[in-house]
């Protein structure tokens, strides 16, 4: 097995592809190593000295690393937790995770004109913002419309979170893009 690795625009993130499906759709983040309990591959991944964030894409996976340690020395152990994981055949999920999208959407009903401006940039976000994201090993969702202020949220997940360059991003790639499409946009916030 051949796990390749590519640097993120997140100095702490590497993305690690190990040449098939991971989740094969949908994907997951686990914050900390209480919420990997749900995957062995992430339980696994958090084993490792270091490892503070781990999100799985449909065919990758991105670890990102406290600051007291440095990927030369991180970088080995957790390519071998990954192909320890792939060669053993244990599932990337428990029964119990189920392999559904983990979202982060408020619970908001939409109504009307907000309705048709929600499901807009549902699909903007989801045609062009998340496959350019993606390559870098990140994920970005639609959270929640304010339709009074005219405020888009957003989720940063994977690479995206914590990503130094993540606020400009959202400000001038984004923010600008959404606001072109859709008039009634006024601007974009990261939800924490």
């Amino acid at each position: 097995m051949f796990i390749q690795t590519e640097a993120t625009p997140n100095p702490r993130t590497l993305k690690f592809l190990p040449g098939r499906d991971v989740l094969g759709s949908g994907s997951r983040e686990f914050a900390d190593a209480d919420a990997a309990l749900a995957s062995p591959l992430a339980t696994a991944l958090f084993d490792v000295d270091g490892v503070e964030r781990i999100y799985l894409g449909s065919d990758f996976i991105t670890v990102t690393k406290g600051d007291a340690i440095e990927w030369p020395h991180l970088k080995p152990h957790v390519l071998a937790a990954i192909m320890d994981h792939f060669t053993s055949g244990r599932p990337v999920l428990g029964d119990a995770a189920g392999a559904a999208d983990e979202t982060d959407e408020a619970d908001i009903v939409y109504e009307g004109e907000a309705a048709d401006i929600v499901k807009e940039l549902k699909e903007i976000i989801d045609a062009r913002v998340r496959p350019a994201v993606a390559r870098d090993g990140g994920d970005i969702t639609f959270h929640s419309w304010d339709h009074e202020e005219g405020v888009v949220r957003l989720n940063m997940r994977g690479a995206c979170a914590g990503c130094p360059s993540s606020t400009m991003t959202l400000k001038a790639g984004i923010e600008n893009m959404l606001r072109h499409y859709v008039p009634e946009v006024n601007r974009v916030e990261q939800v924490v």
